[in-house]
C-alpha cells in the first residue's frame, strides 16, 4: 500500500474513533461505486451522516477541510443518495447530512482533528 493510502486509512481510523466517542455508530466504510467512494457512513439518533475525511501531514498546501470544495460536495451528496437507495433499512426515517473531518499532523493517531457538521 502506498504511503498516501496508508495515511488516508489511518486518518479514517482516527475519524471513526472520534465519531464513536461522540456516540455515532459506524455502519459502512469505503463504500465504492463506479462514481466514487464514501469514506464513512454513520448514524446517531435519527441522523444518517456521511463523512468525508481528509488527512494531511501539514497545511503547506492548505487546510484539509478546504480540499472539500463544491465539486467534491456534489459528488459526496450524489453518492450519499445512492447509498441510501441501496441500504433502505438504515436510511428509513433518518435525516441525511454530510460532515467533513480534517486531520492535520505527522501521525494521524495524534494529529489535530477538526469536525465540520452539516456542510
Amino acid at each position: 500500500m502506498a504511503a498516501k493510502d496508508e495515511r488516508g486509512r489511518a486518518g479514517e481510523d482516527r475519524a471513526c474513533a472520534h465519531l464513536m466517542a461522540q456516540g455515532f455508530e459506524i455502519v459502512d466504510r469505503n463504500w465504492r461505486t463506479a462514481s466514487g467512494e464514501l469514506d464513512i457512513v454513520a448514524v446517531r439518533g435519527r441522523a444518517l451522516v456521511v463523512v468525508e475525511v481528509k488527512a494531511r501531514r501539514t497545511t503547506d498546501y492548505g487546510d484539509p477541510l478546504a480540499a472539500v470544495d463544491a465539486r467534491k460536495l456534489r459528488q459526496v451528496w450524489r453518492l450519499a443518495f445512492a447509498w441510501m437507495r441501496r441500504h433502505p433499512d438504515h436510511a428509513r426515517g433518518r435525516t441525511l447530512r454530510v460532515d467533513v473531518i480534517g486531520i492535520t499532523g505527522e501521525d494521524p493517531a495524534t494529529a489535530a482533528l477538526a469536525h465540520l457538521e452539516d456542510v
